[in-house]
């Protein structure tokens, strides 16, 4: 559900609303009673939901204050390992998941409980004991609209702690990550674009020597592999060169981003609420949407479930690609 002050249990609600979701999948939510009722009669949603189980947390909170606070913190936080519990389960236990779909959480909540992640992603590679793992977002292509996927080197990092986290074996490893989650999304030969660190991708030494002396060789390497992965260009440029939808039609379906917001820019001006968060390498799928908790209009019944549509819709397709 996320954290029970934001809008996830707006969006929750809102998407599992949707008739043709609930054909495709069975779901359960870990959350607390309280704010999916609310924010249900808000949308005028039925509660409970048709065929959807709740596995609720009790909380002597009758409402969450739309802000950070340690209470909701620990919440959301006990909600995440819930789900990984049930990600964890044998597949023949009856209360075992497929997939898991996480609502927005505040870190600096989660911080205030005890809990210091930098996201969703450090902690599910931590329960799952994935030492190689990745963030990738991820638009499915549309002929209404453009679309955008990246993945990040480095995820939730200063960025003065950037350039020593840049290695060549972590930037190969992400082109890898990338190639296999392409593939597992119905790209045959996935054409990868890796982004410089530098401006102008060092500009041949003048601007920086990570390009040449350590993104250069990972490319290489992966090219010996046999994936199709080009630069490193220009991280002002390239992303272009990856756009799909309307007008536009792409020389890359990936590009391979040095930093978060490097990525996460781009991405999310061109395809916010379409976009879908996905942790790769793990033995379990994990989706969520692209934004936060979004405090500022929590409680009022305007946030776009859009993106947690998304999020649910890859999360099934990754589990059986045969559907939709």
């Amino acid at each position: 559900m996320g954290d029970p002050g934001g809008i996830g249990p707006e969006v929750v609600v809102k998407a599992l609303s949707e008739a043709k979701l609930r054909e495709w999948a069975h779901f359960t939510v870990f959350g607390a009673v309280g704010p999916l009722e609310r924010a249900a009669r808000a949308a005028s949603v039925a509660c409970p939901i048709p065929g959807v189980r709740v596995v609720a947390l009790p909380t002597d909170e009758q409402s969450f204050s739309n802000t950070h606070n340690a209470t909701a913190g620990k919440l959301s936080f006990d909600f995440v390992e819930m789900a990984i519990a049930a990600a964890k389960l044998p597949p023949s236990h009856p209360d075992h998941v497929e997939a898991v779909v996480t609502g927005p959480i505040s870190k600096e909540a989660w911080a205030m409980a005890g809990h210091r992640y930098p996201g969703h992603t450090e902690l599910f590679a931590e329960r799952f004991g994935s030492e190689r793992y990745g963030m990738m977002f991820y638009a499915p292509p549309s002929p209404s609209w453009p679309s955008l996927n990246a993945i990040l080197v480095t995820t939730h990092l200063p960025l003065a702690k950037v350039p020593a986290a840049i290695t060549q074996e972590r930037v190969l490893e992400t082109i890898q990550l990338g190639d296999e989650a392409m593939k597992r999304l119905g790209h045959a030969s996935p054409r990868i674009a890796v982004c410089g660190l530098n401006p102008h991708a060092g500009e041949s030494g003048l601007l920086g020597t990570e390009d040449a002396e350590v993104i250069g060789p990972a490319i290489a390497q992966a090219q010996a592999q046999g994936i199709d992965a080009r630069g490193p260009f220009p991280g002002d440029t390239i992303f272009v060169k990856a756009l799909q939808g309307p007008g536009h039609t792409p020389e890359f379906d990936l590009v391979v981003a040095m930093y978060h917001d490097q990525g996460l820019a781009p991405v999310k001006l061109i395809a916010r609420d379409r976009t879908v968060n996905v942790t790769v390498g793990l033995p379990a799928v994990r989706t969520s949407p692209d934004h936060g908790t979004a405090f500022d209009i929590a409680g009022k019944n305007i946030a776009d479930p859009g993106s947690m549509i998304a999020a649910i819709e890859l999360a099934i397709r990754m589990c059986k690609p045969s559907n939709p």
